[in-house]
């Protein structure tokens, strides 16, 4: 009797098992997987990554500029993504890239070692892909682009060897900020052109170019220009964020601890490893944001690169900036910018 009133028990447990195994199996329902595609063998990311950490490096004095005409338009190339200008410094002549992203005029170590400077006291630049070798400023006694003319010059010095070895081009140095805070630039990706304005003072409040005489072909959108760096604010998520305007970047970036429901807009579709001028390769995603908003224009699709910039926060050594703007938002149209009123213009 004992042991049917085990057997009896034995099976109740069995079948209570089973029944409590098909209720979970028949509820379960697998969470969605991202499965990546293969990281991609190397993503070399060429980005402002120059450590500003010395108060006074910062607080370069702007140049005399002086010109054979205010207006000029300049034919510019490309490596990869990056705008290339062609340029003088005092006896040394070759390719620049055009970098909002830096704060001034950066000199590649290499063809300029033999001018004048110290190190910085202490400290590495850093980068999101770690720190690299501290500037060292020096100055330039005449730099010339085109018909501008910029007299005494003060510059930093860093090695560019990685921006040389990833496109195969000589590169002399990175027009920064600080050398277009005067002028009115707008960019035309398509023909590979640049109209620059050296506007004066008493066409300060005034002067427009031809291209921006018909108001309704283009939107106007606010920037700010705090420490050489362009700013501009954008919506995501009913967030607003910060960017980094930044022609020396050839993908849009954004940091990966921003909140949640800025992310909700973006589809990842691949992992990269960035490489750049610093010690290691970082690991990043890479996708589409569905939701990108300036003032009352949205973007719809707008790739982004989504990474750690903690450290790239530490460089600019102010607020941390939620993330940059680079290539594939600058080339979506003709795009231009008053650096002395500060307005953007994006045509339609």
């Amino acid at each position: 009797m004992q042991e049917l009133g085990m057997r009896y028990r034995a099976r109740w447990i069995y079948t209570t098992f089973i029944m409590t195994a098909v209720f979970l199996c028949s509820s379960y329902k697998p969470l969605p997987v991202y499965e990546p595609e293969p990281i991609l063998p190397e993503f070399i990311l060429n980005i402002p990554s120059y450590k500003f950490i010395e108060p006074d490096f910062n607080d370069y004095s702007d140049p005399v500029i002086t010109c054979d005409s205010a207006s000029s338009t300049i034919q510019f190339s490309r490596a990869g993504n990056l705008i290339l200008l062609r340029a003088k410094a005092d006896t040394t002549e070759g390719y620049f890239i055009l970098d909002t992203g830096a704060p001034y005029l950066i000199l590649n170590m290499t063809y300029f070692r033999g001018y004048p400077g110290n190190p910085t006291a202490e400290g590495s630049e850093g980068g999101i892909t770690g720190s690299v070798s501290s500037a060292t400023p020096t100055r330039v006694k005449e730099l010339t682009m085109g018909g501008f003319h910029y007299h005494g010059v003060e510059a930093d010095r860093i090695n560019l060897g990685h921006i040389e070895d990833s496109k195969g081009v000589k590169i002399l140095g990175l027009f920064g900020m600080q050398l277009f805070k005067r002028f009115e630039m707008i960019i035309d990706y398509e023909n590979n052109l640049i109209h620059l304005h050296l506007i004066q003072k008493k066409e300060a409040r005034v002067y427009k170019s031809e291209m921006l005489r018909d108001a309704t072909a283009y939107n106007t959108f606010p920037i700010q220009i705090k420490d050489n760096k362009l700013l501009l604010n954008a919506i995501i998520g009913g967030k607003t964020l910060s960017f980094v305007i930044d022609t020396g970047a050839e993908s849009n970036i954004i940091d990966s601890r921003l909140p949640n429901k800025v992310f909700n807009n973006i589809t990842i579709n691949r992992r990269v490893v960035l490489a750049g001028n610093g010690q290691r390769k970082v690991e990043a995603l890479y996708g589409d944001m569905s939701d990108f908003k300036i003032g009352d224009v949205s973007i719809t699709k707008l790739p982004f690169l989504v990474t750690n910039l903690e450290e790239m926060c530490t460089a600019y050594n102010v607020s941390c900036l939620d993330g940059m703007l680079g290539f594939d938002f600058l080339s979506l149209h003709k795009i231009g910018f008053n650096f002395v009123t500060r307005k953007m213009y994006i045509w339609k």
